[in-house]
Formats: C-alpha cells, structure tokens, sequence
C-alpha cells in the first residue's frame, strides 16, 4: 500500500487558543484543506466538481484529540479515502508533528451530492474516478 496523501501546515499564532494550543476548530479547517489538496492533486477543482452538478458533503466528522499542538509547529495531515458499497464514503485523516507524534486522528463520513436532484449520487467513486486525472489519490 502506497503513503497516504499528506500536506504540510504551520500552526499559525491566531490560530490558538487562550491555552496557547491549537484552537479545536481548526483542526476541521487543517482537515479539510488535506482533502480540497487531494482533490487538487488529482485534478479535480471546485469549479470542475459544480461544472458537472456535483459536490462533496460532510455527513458525520469525529476528532479525537491526541497532542496539543502549539504555534510555529509544523504539521503534516493526511488523507485517506475509504470506499464501500453505496452512496457514502469514509474519510480517514491524520494530523502528526513532523517528530511523528500523532496529534489528532479526524474521521468522516461523506457523499457526493447530485447539486439539481439535492440527493446523494449512487456510486460516488465510480464518479470520482471519471472526473479525476489521477484516481489512484482517491485509492481507485
């Protein structure tokens, strides 16, 4: 199995909490940028994705906090999807230090939404692999 999908952040001062730590909404924020950079990376934009009347939704996120993090860290978040029979897909995310402390651990649930029928589409991945230049990113 090949590495994860992964980009690299720095904790931005305002981005932390009275405690100096990494403000807990904001790991939503990291999340979904790991995962708007995968779609990137596989050549799909946002503009593409509305183009073809389609868009991501978030059904369900779970973070589980691990480490604190602090300004001026360096973080890598990862990005896994994970396909199943039927309308959703899981969303697998790692946020770790570049020492490899694993800091949060982020799981979604999601779907592909038909943007003029406002229903989830059948086979999600069937339809992110049409569009993508590289489906591999998406484990497709």
């Amino acid at each position: 199995m090949s590495e994860p999908f992964s980009v690299r952040i720095t904790v931005r001062g305002y981005e932390t909490d009275v405690q100096g730590h990494l403000n807990q909404s904001v790991y939503l924020n990291y999340a979904e940028h790991a995962r708007w950079s995968l779609l990137q990376a596989a050549g799909i934009s946002q503009a593409g994705l509305v183009s073809t009347g389609v868009g991501p939704v978030a059904l369900e996120t779970t973070v589980r906090y691990r480490r604190e993090l602090l300004a001026g860290e360096e973080v890598d978040v990862t990005c896994v999807f994970v396909w199943g029979a039927g309308k959703t897909f899981r969303i697998e995310q790692e946020v770790r230090k570049t020492d490899g402390t694993l800091a949060a651990e982020i799981t979604g649930l999601g779907g592909l939404m038909d943007l003029a029928e406002r229903r989830l589409v059948a086979d999600p991945g069937e339809r992110f692999r049409a569009l993508a230049d590289d489906p591999a990113l998406f484990g497709l």
